[in-house]
């Protein structure tokens, strides 16, 4: 057979793998975050305090983001240089 056609019987077929895939959370934690998730979206949990910072807080945030300017953000990023590989 030649490459086009299996390529054209596999796009055919894709709708039906597609529907295999049941709705909604495939685990316990998945549904969890979405609840979590549709929470916080629909502003149902609010705080009825809100939430200020002193005048030190938010100097000291402001300094933190300003001090982040001093790091050069590498070309490349090399994931095993930060040992995230060894368990």
């Amino acid at each position: 057979m030649k490459p086009g056609w299996i390529l054209l019987l596999a796009l055919i077929n894709l709708p039906l793998v597609a529907q295999a895939i049941e709705e909604g959370p495939s685990s316990q934690a998945q549904k969890g975050t979405e609840t979590w998730l549709q929470l916080q979206a629909r502003n149902q949990q609010a705080s009825k305090i809100p939430q200020t910072a002193t005048p030190k807080e938010r100097e000291r945030s402001m300094q933190r983001w300003l001090d982040s300017y001093k790091y050069e953000i590498p070309e490349h990023f090399d994931y095993d240089s930060i040992g995230a590989g060894d368990k």
